[in-house]
């Protein structure tokens, strides 16, 4: 299991446009991946779990992900990316 913390990017955190960028590519990835904020997890490819995080601008997250270091890296750089902009 690879695990990275991220800081959000886009102006408005990950509301509908940028969770949709994520979630597609997270499910797209076809291995298990896990977005956390806090002390809650969801699973990445929901897009309901997504936005139920209410993740803001410079909010800190953990990713984890039960595949290789280029997926992690893919889903990593859109989160780090201002959707926004």
């Amino acid at each position: 299991m690879i695990e990275r913390k991220i800081t959000v990017a886009s102006e408005h955190g990950l509301h509908a446009r940028p969770a949709a960028i994520f979630v597609q590519a997270a499910t797209e990835a076809g291995v298990p991946v896990t977005i956390a904020k806090g002390d809650k997890s969801v699973n990445a490819a929901s897009i309901l779990g997504v936005l139920s995080l209410g993740v803001s601008k410079g909010d800190e997250i953990t990713l984890s992900v039960d595949g290789d270091e280029a997926v992690a890296d893919q889903l990593v750089a859109l989160l780090e990316t201002d959707h926004d902009a």
